[in-house]
């Protein structure tokens, strides 16, 4: 199989970047681009909407992707993403503003979508989900470098930061440079292996996990930071905080492969919600900076190994044919979760009560997992 070059791989993972970039960017400086945009009264939804766009899209942008190929609409979903992102600069009023950003989502599921086809179509087997777990660190490196200079841009100017949005041009003109059109084609056993049935997760178990896996990570970033304020930490200390948590799912997804080797998938999934309960239980009762730190690692481990995890088994268990649709619905389960948090802050009870509900549906999960393994055992044993 003739493999990608270095740059064509790095090229993958930077556009992988744009997707947690999406919403996060405005972020640092949600409080002076919701007032030029005249929308200060929804500014939270500057964030969340796009999530809301790739739900509602994704359906639309899976079938494009199996109509007209990963690699064309890749270059239309590039295009179209530095486009839009910028374009909310000339928008005013809580219509124009909040269609463009659900607009911006539905074309980050096609950039998602697709980024990850042309992944699976260049790598197959346990070299896919090391690239894939490349992939879903460069999403959480994404999240870090994005925030820190959409913090930096936001100070000089409110208007600074839409500029980072154009960076989708510079990966789309590294995609024509580093990424050739034609991919290899596969073998026959890796056909064979992509469409017959398999143990284990079926997609909708994989679809489910994603949502939940993102609801209860995306709690903690919500509310850390009003939890942290309550304590008197300033915007830069919770700002560490969030990078922290980031740079360790980046480590802990780095290291995800290599731990499959040695377990199932479904119990590896069980580690992760169980590192979730942990991060939630440190988070309800953190009474000092050291403690958000601690909680921060076991939040990053629980990132690390599920949604990459997650990723490549929706490829691996999707024929060729109907990928870009599967990949798709994936993305939706994905930004689905991160779109159910904007609700968390109606959960009765403050950051602490938010924080133990996630960690009692984190450990119902991580049962469940274990017990739908064991399960498993019993009817290969029966075999």
């Amino acid at each position: 199989m003739t493999h990608l070059s270095k740059l064509g791989s790095f090229t993958l993972l930077c556009i992988a970047s744009l997707t947690i970039m999406v919403g996060a960017l405005v972020a640092p400086g949600l409080i002076s681009i919701s007032t030029a945009l005249g929308i200060n009264e929804y500014a939270v939804w500057l964030v969340t909407f796009p999530a809301l766009g790739a739900v509602l899209f994704a359906p639309i942008a899976g079938k494009s992707i199996d109509k007209f190929g990963a690699y064309r609409s890749l270059i239309i979903g590039l295009i179209l993403y530095g486009t839009l992102g910028f374009a909310v600069y000339w928008l005013q009023g809580p219509w124009f503003v909040l269609s463009n950003r659900i607009l911006l989502g539905g074309i980050t599921a096609v950039v998602m979508a697709s980024s990850t086809i042309l992944i699976s179509q260049w790598y197959v087997g346990h070299e896919r989900l090391n690239m894939i777990a490349k992939q879903g660190m460069a999403i959480e490196l994404g999240g870090v470098l994005f925030l820190f200079l959409g913090g930096k841009l936001a100070s000089l100017y409110w208007a600074y930061p839409l500029s980072l949005y154009l960076v989708a041009w510079l990966f789309l003109l590294m995609l024509l440079l580093f990424v050739p059109r034609k991919h290899p084609t596969l073998t026959a056993e890796t056909q064979i292996n992509s469409t017959q049935p398999q143990q284990g997760l079926a997609l909708k178990h994989v679809y489910l996990f994603a949502t939940l896996a993102m609801v209860v990570f995306f709690t903690a970033i919500v509310q850390l930071p009003n939890s942290m304020a309550q304590q008197g930490f300033n915007e830069a200390l919770v700002g560490n905080v969030l990078a922290f948590i980031s740079l360790v799912a980046v480590v802990a997804a780095h290291f995800m492969p290599k731990v499959a080797r040695y377990m199932s998938t479904s119990y590896l999934l069980a580690i992760a919600f169980f590192a979730y309960v942990i991060a939630h239980f440190v988070f309800a009762n953190a009474n000092g900076l050291s403690i958000f730190f601690v909680g921060s690692v076991f939040a990053g481990v629980g990132f690390g190994f599920s949604i990459p995890l997650l990723n490549h088994m929706t490829v691996e268990k999707s024929a060729a044919n109907v990928r870009g649709k599967n990949l798709s619905y994936f993305t939706m389960a994905v930004f689905g979760g991160q779109f159910i948090t904007s609700f968390v802050e109606f959960i009765p009870g403050g950051a602490a009560a938010s924080f133990y509900a996630c960690m009692l549906l984190a450990g119902i999960v991580s049962v469940v997992l274990i017990l739908m393994q064991h399960n498993d055992n019993k009817v290969i044993c029966s075999q």
